[in-house]
């Protein structure tokens, strides 16, 4: 892909805000669309409501991959803003579960920064609300951002927040007054210098209250205290790698941690994506390279196909093999409902080489198998990002949009167990990933898991999954990591 970038390429998944949950995408760095788009007709410079409108239509008009499920006769007059004229135009899409708010304008700036470094503000943590005992739960925190250096950890609860030590309400106090979104309210813009007095329940047990202040910090996408290991239990070693979200910068981690696992000669691996909401096309693509060493270059991992006007753009994403590659004999992928786009793309990509030799450990993925291409207007800031293109792998599957699960047959359910670090053998979703890779068998498939009377009836019942906390108004960073803040 040597040409001039003239887009951005996304696999976005946003989960209904008004549903508490996160959202996730997979983006690409930028690659080749020929001919350049060019919406027609070309916007004014100016930033007028009605010109902004107008651009939005004229890419839907030209690129979306559903044109036959387009509104008719939308008057843009009618809505207040460039978010609900784009939801009314899509609407007959989202209606048959084909674009679940995955078209959407964003800033150019703000989504470049995260793009480039997982550049964000915030206190540094991934939310999720338990409604069972009414309280927010880290499900991880980030080094170098300021939750982490106050003692806030993955397990550590949140039951008040105040924007003083007089004024702390609790979490259920909130919650009965304005929903799951006051929680987001509460916790305060996402700028820089702003402080809340969060009050605390420890794992270890014990309740204070901390006043902790948002600040700008890059995410690393690996970390650097369970990110990447290796685990050796009963005189086998395995490959652990937890990728927090498909960014630039991941890259070069990745590669270091498989050059690791090669040099050691792991080739039995476990993928946690379970909160990785999605991220970039082509360390998507490094990532199925690098689980490809016994792959050729006539393999495909990956395939994009845009609507018939557009099927010059499809492309197709062949096995790669570079140094630090390994061959895998078996792959574990933990996963959850916020485990979306870019981390869809490598599970699946990988099953028709795999088969019976991966598993998908957790629950089931949140299923984007569409894409978008991003089109910016820079004069204001806009970057239209609009379902263009559909995804598939080797044998051209890629109808998950009910997730992954039903697609992987000996797929394993297994908790998200908040009360062990990520990576600890301990915990439950790695347990259960080990056990496969060691080739016991799994006690209880996803698809025969769950928390209704049926489920239980069978002795397979599992909690129900933590909401992933969304604002209604989610920042780029947002869209890729469920439950930032």
């Amino acid at each position: 892909m040597g040409k001039q970038s003239v887009s951005l390429v996304t696999l976005a998944a946003l989960l209904l805000a008004s549903c508490g949950s996160g959202e996730g995408s997979l983006g690409s760095s930028p690659v080749t669309v020929t001919p350049t788009p060019t919406p027609t007709p070309t916007p004014t410079a100016t930033c007028s409501l009605s010109a902004r409108q107008s651009f939005v239509k004229s890419v839907i008009d030209e690129w979306y991959l559903f044109p036959s499920d387009v509104a008719t006769g939308v008057n843009p007059a009618s809505y207040p803003d460039v978010q609900t004229y784009i939801d009314a135009l899509v609407a007959p899409a989202r209606a048959q579960n084909k674009d679940r708010y995955f078209t959407y304008i964003t800033s150019i700036a703000e989504e470049n920064a995260f793009f480039a470094s997982g550049s964000s503000a915030g206190f540094g943590v991934r939310l999720s609300y338990d409604p069972v005992v009414q309280r927010v739960v880290i499900a991880e925190a980030y080094e170098n951002a300021p939750a982490l250096a106050a003692g806030i950890d993955r397990g550590t609860q949140i039951v008040g927040i105040g924007t003083n030590a007089s004024n702390v309400r609790t979490i259920s106090a909130i919650v009965a007054s304005s929903g799951t979104q006051g929680i987001t309210d509460a916790l305060g813009p996402s700028d820089p210098g702003v402080a809340r007095v969060l009050r605390i329940v420890e794992p270890g047990g014990g309740t204070r209250d901390v006043t902790v202040t948002k600040a700008d910090y890059d995410l690393d996408p690996i970390s650097d205290r369970y990110g990447a290991k290796v685990i050796t239990e009963g005189g086998r070693s395995y490959g652990y790698v937890n990728l927090r979200s498909f960014i630039s910068s991941a890259n070069p981690q990745l590669r270091t941690a498989f050059l690791d696992f090669r040099n050691r000669g792991i080739t039995d691996v476990i993928v946690d994506l379970r909160y990785n909401g999605g991220g970039l096309v082509s360390t998507a693509e490094l990532f199925g390279d690098l689980l490809g060493r016994n792959r050729t270059s006539s393999e495909l991992f990956s395939q994009t196909n845009f609507r018939s006007s557009k099927s010059s753009e499809n492309t197709r994403h062949f096995f790669t093999t570079q140094p630090e590659s390994i061959a895998p004999t078996r792959i574990a992928f933990i996963g959850t409902g916020s485990t979306a786009s870019a981390s869809e793309l490598v599970i699946n990509g990988m099953l028709p080489w795999l088969g019976t030799n991966m598993t998908l450990v957790g629950s089931n993925t949140y299923g984007k198998p569409v894409g978008q291409i991003a089109l910016d207007r820079a004069s204001c800031d806009d970057r239209m990002r609009v379902i263009a293109f559909s995804t598939g792998n080797a044998t051209t599957a890629g109808d998950y949009f009910n997730g992954l699960a039903p697609k992987i047959g000996n797929s394993c359910a297994a908790g998200d167990d908040l009360s062990f670090p990520l990576g600890d053998a301990r915990e439950a979703s790695v347990r259960a990933a080990i056990d496969f890779l060691a080739g016991n068998a799994c006690t209880t498939r996803i698809a025969d898991a769950g928390s209704g009377i049926a489920a239980q009836s069978r002795g397979v019942r599992l909690e129900a999954e933590p909401e992933m906390l969304m604002p209604a108004e989610p920042r780029a960073a947002q869209r890729e990591l469920p439950g930032l803040f």
